[in-house]
């Protein structure tokens, strides 16, 4: 089952900030994640937040995001942030 990726305006402007190299390979990898049965086997999930969150690792970045299953036919995964690691989770909105 493919997973329908949608990026936050935050995420974008995360994105925009990068070296566009380093940009392919994370959008790449969240392509890959996302085609997956069970993305949530290479991720993390993260503690202290009202709805499960969770991060994939992707080299020294962290995209921290979230799952959609309200309805069953259609998930979709949210990417709350894009970030090098030592920045991620510092005012990470909850």
């Amino acid at each position: 089952m493919d997973y329908k990726v949608v990026y936050s305006k935050l995420s974008q402007k995360d994105l925009d900030r990068l070296d566009p190299s380093i940009v392919r390979r994370i959008l790449k990898k969240v392509d890959e994640f996302s085609k997956r049965t069970d993305p949530l086997e290479f991720a993390k999930k993260l503690t202290g937040f009202v709805l499960e969150t969770y991060r994939f690792r992707v080299g020294d970045y962290r995209v921290v995001f979230r799952l959609d299953l309200q309805n069953q036919q259609l998930v979709i995964l949210v990417v709350l942030r894009v970030r090098h690691r030592k920045e991620v989770y510092k005012n990470l909105e909850q």
